[in-house]
């Protein structure tokens, strides 16, 4: 794609977004085009004077001769594609960044510039776009001052629910990716609810991308799990359930509902698709800590085709861990472990089980296992038992313990 189209792309992409005006980091001298400089120039002055960015804003701040006219503000919509906006911008930044390089290597030439001066100016390029302020130390030095004295929290991260994991974790915490593996039937999806419901009853913001079941389904497995009902018997509710539980369901209902949680069921988006659709519903709610749970890492469409798996899910891993670094908030995923789980006598998971990639374990900051001894032993006295193994945790210690797991309904919860 040409410069020309990617930039009518991110300035359409704003006029629906006007947010990323301001938050994305864009300067004008990004933009090649001298009129799509005077466009986001113009859409900056709206945005900065906190009015609104669309065509007839755009056409009355400034003389539409110098935004190219009416047609052509009003043709920019059609380009707007905000799940490809960080894409277009990175590759914005590159062509602008190989135009300084020659604008640099050029001037130097004609100047006789000294060896050391072309490095230096060269060496900005990568600094230029990025804020000098969010490279000091001083605010989060002057936020730690009085932590000696003051009592902290009991829980920094976000709770799971579940008490020897917050033990272990002490919660999730922001900007860390986190995994969660296991072989199929191990209860991975009940899991992610599980924590799901539980950051959205502790008023935080839970947003679900649920690539391999239908917002319906997932939404069937909730309220089983919010209202303690068999899903054999959600199937048919008046048929199966009794006077008790049908006078539950609305209660039930309501429980759930206030959770408010966030389900994407799109399948085979990639993870550019995930960063938009999260940084719009965490824009929209601003007073809300965000946690992305995605279910899960194997079918996330990579951003370019390729035949190599392992390249294809490493590079994924990669965008989700830089995904949890620029949101600011915990990024858990879903993960399969490889069939050779299956083909050992100790059934339980290793790091050398993750799938397809290497990069998953380096990529993550914590790294869960999950493991039901019943499920391949069906004489196990562990009935209903999931053990869950933190074998890594870049931040804290490491180790394992045994949760509640009712497979009726998909609760968890702590053994006490």
């Amino acid at each position: 794609m040409n410069s020309e189209l990617m930039e009518k792309s991110l300035l359409g992409t704003m006029m629906e977004e006007n947010y990323l005006v301001l938050d994305s980091g864009i300067q004008t001298a990004f933009f090649e085009k001298q009129l799509h400089k005077n466009i986001y120039l113009t859409m900056k002055e709206l945005a900065n004077n906190g009015r609104p960015i669309d065509f007839i804003t755009l056409l009355t701040t400034r003389e539409p001769a110098e935004l190219g006219g009416a047609n052509y503000v009003s043709e920019l919509r059609r380009f707007a594609n905000p799940a490809r906006f960080d894409e277009y911008l990175e590759m914005v930044i590159t062509k602008w960044k190989k135009r300084e390089m020659e604008r640099i290597l050029q001037q130097a030439q004609v100047e006789q510039w000294e060896l050391n001066d072309v490095f230096k100016e060269l060496e900005k390029l990568d600094t230029d776009y990025t804020s000098d302020d969010s490279l000091l130390l001083d605010e989060i030095l002057v936020a730690q001052y009085e932590r000696p004295f003051i009592e902290a929290s009991d829980m920094t991260g976000i709770s799971t629910g579940l008490q020897p994991m917050d033990y272990l974790l002490n919660g999730f915490q922001d900007s860390e990716f986190i995994v969660i593996a296991a072989r199929p039937s191990m209860g991975k999806t009940d899991t992610l609810n599980h924590l799901a419901l539980t950051a959205g009853w502790n008023n935080h913001l839970p947003i679900v991308f649920s690539l391999e079941m239908s917002r319906k389904s997932m939404t069937e497995r909730l309220i089983s799990a919010a209202g303690g009902y068999s899903r054999l018997k959600m199937r048919d509710p008046y048929k199966h359930f009794d006077n008790t539980q049908k006078d539950t369901w609305m209660t039930a209902l309501e429980h759930l509902q206030s959770a408010k949680i966030r389900i994407d069921d799109r399948s085979g988006i990639k993870v550019s698709q995930i960063k938009a659709t999260a940084r719009k519903i965490i824009r929209e709610q601003p007073d809300k800590r965000p946690i992305i749970f995605v279910d899960y890492l194997q079918i996330i469409r990579p951003e370019e085709t390729t035949n190599n798996q392992n390249q294809a899910i490493g590079q994924i891993s990669s965008d989700l861990k830089t995904m949890a670094k620029e949101f600011n908030c915990p990024v858990v995923v879903l993960s399969q472990l490889s069939r050779a789980v299956e083909q050992r006598q100790d059934k339980q998971p290793m790091m050398s089980d993750l799938r397809d990639s290497g990069n998953i374990e380096q990529d993550a900051d914590v790294v869960c296992f999950l493991y039901r001894e019943d499920y391949y032993d069906q004489e196990s006295e562990l009935k209903n038992h999931l053990e869950i193994t933190v074998a890594k945790h870049r931040n804290g210690p490491v180790g394992g313990f045994t949760v509640y797991y009712n497979k009726d309904n998909g609760r968890l919860s702590s053994i006490r």
